[in-house]
């Protein structure tokens, strides 16, 4: 971990105490709590009017495909126009730019930011595109941070650990993981352990949580049946699978970046028109199969419990993994987490299925590999394994699989780390500095 951004969030310049810090992360908690919890709730109900849409839509046939479509490719081009125009730091997940305001990179997003990460993040994936509620989330919550100091008068350090502790909020309040919130903002946003930055995440995570779980409830995102403990016999297993995903996580990376820079090469297409031809494809996507289109949470759910036919799995990972890239570069906001741990059960799931056939003997549960599968491959994209552990263990509920979480973790770490593959947000985080690059001369 560097500790290049230490002075900036931990010295104090005697204009408040941590005491009084504390308390106002009470404020920042409650505030990221209710937002990520209205979107939690919003999400749901845009999700609901997509599926009601799309059963009528079956009964129209061509017109209804039409109408799909074009509803479809009018949100996404309306969410993307907005963010281009009110609000440039709202494209995408969101982290990369909270990431650079805390290396005081760039400026703090104005309170604006909020209506228009809210609004866009509900067009776009309520339409469909495959991107997760986390970064609307996590971003949201940064700016309430920045607001609560903002609005106290605390200095800038101050104001810097509210606002990353309010990110680390939204993440937890987007998949009920409070803990998790907490790690994240130490392990990723500031990457390194500081005990005022820790004290003021746990504050604002838990109030946050407090929160969110009088709209939501307590119960974890994920059911999993019951799983059998960790058998020594299978660890070398669990290493190939981390080792597996960590090349996954490779490609994924690449696909990502890769698809993002072949967005930008139309640049002669406005960003809301391309916006709009993403998503009017998703729309017909929806309108054939409307089970794989959206943040992914119902698919990652199936691969949990081993419903979908087995023949499918493979089907859907490919789609998903396209989806989840094209998705992204239509630069609306959205974040990457959800999709990540659709595909990282989805691997996990397939390899489970092909050592339990191969070693019948160790009496191989698949769907625990699934699980393992989610914290890998989000630690070889992200390349925040505590986060990635946590995370999971808490959405899933599923802590006897810690052990082979932690060497699946390994691999997936391990593989990119050699092979010279850089964590996806620090290459977001260059791109975005090179967009930003003209408006700071």
């Amino acid at each position: 971990m560097t500790t290049e951004a230490k002075p900036d969030l931990a010295d104090a310049d005697g204009r408040g105490s941590l005491l009084g810090l504390a308390l106002l992360a009470f404020i920042a908690g409650a505030g990221s709590g209710l937002v990520g919890a209205l979107f939690r709730l919003a999400l749901q109900q845009a999700d609901h009017l997509r599926n009601t849409v799309l059963i009528w839509a079956r009964g129209e046939q061509l017109l209804g495909l039409m109408m799909v479509t074009a509803a479809c490719a009018a949100a996404v081009g309306l969410a993307a126009w907005m963010v281009r125009r009110f609000s440039p730091e709202a494209s995408g997940s969101g982290i990369p730019h909270v990431e650079a305001v805390l290396r005081r990179e760039l400026p703090e997003a104005p309170f604006r930011l909020i209506p228009i990460k809210f609004v866009g993040g509900l067009l776009a994936i309520g339409s469909g595109l495959a991107l997760g509620r986390e970064g609307p989330s996590v971003q949201m919550g940064a700016s309430i941070g920045d607001l609560v100091g903002r609005t106290f008068r605390r200095n800038m350090p101050d104001r810097l650990v509210l606002l990353a502790a309010g990110a680390g909020a939204g993440l937890a309040t987007a998949f009920n993981a409070p803990i998790a919130g907490a790690i994240f903002v130490l392990e990723e946003l500031v990457q390194r352990f500081d005990t005022r930055i820790a004290i003021i995440a746990l504050g604002v995570s838990s109030t946050a949580i407090a929160v969110a779980r009088i709209f939501l409830g307590d119960a974890p995102d994920f059911h999993v049946e019951a799983l059998a403990d960790f058998h020594a016999g299978t660890r070398p297993l669990y290493f190939l699978l981390g080792a597996i995903t960590g090349l996954f996580a490779i490609l994924y990376n690449r696909a990502l970046l890769g698809t993002i820079a072949a967005a930008n090469r139309l640049e002669r297409w406005p960003v809301p028109l391309r916006a709009a031809l993403i998503g009017g494809a998703v729309g017909m996507l929806a309108w054939f199969a409307p089970g794989l289109v959206g943040g992914g949470d119902e698919i990652t759910q199936r691969t949990l419990q081993g419903t979908d036919a087995l023949a499918l799995v493979p089907l859907v990972f490919l789609l998903r993994f396209a989806l989840g890239a094209v998705s992204y570069a239509a630069r609306t906001p959205g974040g990457l987490f959800a999709p990540m741990l659709v595909l990282g059960a989805q691997i996990g799931l397939l390899f489970g299925i092909l050592c339990r056939l191969a070693f019948p003997d160790l009496d191989i549960q698949p769907q625990a590999f699934a699980v393992v599968g989610m914290a890998a491959f989000f630690t070889g994209v992200v390349r925040a394994p505590l986060t990635g552990i946590v995370l999971v263990v808490e959405m899933t509920a599923s802590i006897n699989m810690l052990l082979p979480m932690l060497g699946a973790c390994f691999a997936a770490m391990l593989v990119p780390t050699l092979l010279r593959n850089a964590p996806i947000y620090e290459s977001l985080g260059a791109n975005l500095m090179r967009q930003n690059r003209p408006r700071q001369r």
